[in-house]
């Protein structure tokens, strides 16, 4: 497997309703921008993770790990490593399984569909599994997608993750990268995310969202969204 370094090397406030933009320089739908945001709990109201653990009968050890590990108390990659060997075992066919059961979160498909009327792409990045993102970018017609990948030998996982992990610094050089591959100023880049590891790319875009976030997560961003309606964020964009 290639390694992520390859595709991207290193590149040189809650409020209440009503959302309004937090600045005059916020984004605008008025010309091609770039939106990027964290799939697990954002794009989708589940932790892919979490799922298959309660298929592998170890759900809620796993999922109180994810807990920790977007609060910022323990380190993303090695906690993801740990929670995947509890996945040794599992048939592939435990993906299927899960991508029928997440969901999308309200307003996904409307906020993506009016990104792209207006120009812009988006971009997902996980700390989840090719193995469903790549399924859900499909279905909502997402422009860029990076996520791990899980080993699979004999039709089953063997409790590894392949090649390097998304991380937090991964996730931020995916949206500079992506920016500068559509050509889209950093004026115009906005990005959304709910867990610790993604608090560098909320910090780099020009607008950083946290939604339904971890505390420490609504401290780093320009803006919170607090209900699960992704077209909250069409509120913060200046329009035409």
């Amino acid at each position: 497997m290639t390694a992520l370094s390859q595709y991207f090397p290193t590149i040189e406030g809650m409020i209440d309703e009503p959302l309004q933009a937090p600045n005059e320089s916020a984004p605008t739908l008025a010309r091609p921008g770039i939106l990027v945001m964290d799939v697990d709990s954002t794009l989708i109201d589940q932790e892919v993770i979490d799922e298959l653990g309660v298929a592998a009968g170890v759900g809620e050890q796993i999922a109180a790990v994810t807990a920790r590990a977007m609060a910022g108390e323990l380190e993303f990659c090695q906690a993801l490593r740990e929670r995947v060997k509890l996945l040794a075992g599992l048939p592939v066919s435990v993906f299927d399984e899960v991508y029928h059961r997440v969901t999308f979160t309200n307003g996904a498909l409307d906020l993506i569909d009016t990104l792209h009327q207006h120009g812009w792409t988006v971009g997902v990045v996980s700390g989840g599994f090719h193995e469903v993102v790549d399924r859900l970018v499909e279905d909502a017609h997402i422009d860029h997608a990076l996520a791990n990948q899980l080993e699979v030998v004999d039709g089953r996982l063997t409790g590894n993750v392949l090649g390097e992990i998304v991380c937090k610094t991964t996730k931020l050089h995916a949206l500079q990268a992506w920016a500068r591959m559509d050509g889209m100023p950093v004026d115009q880049t906005v990005a959304v995310g709910d867990g610790a590891n993604d608090i560098p790319m909320i910090q780099a875009a020009q607008l950083g969202i946290a939604f339904c976030a971890k505390p420490k997560v609504q401290l780093a961003a320009d803006v919170a969204i607090n209900e699960r309606d992704l077209r909250h964020v069409l509120d913060l964009l200046s329009g035409d």
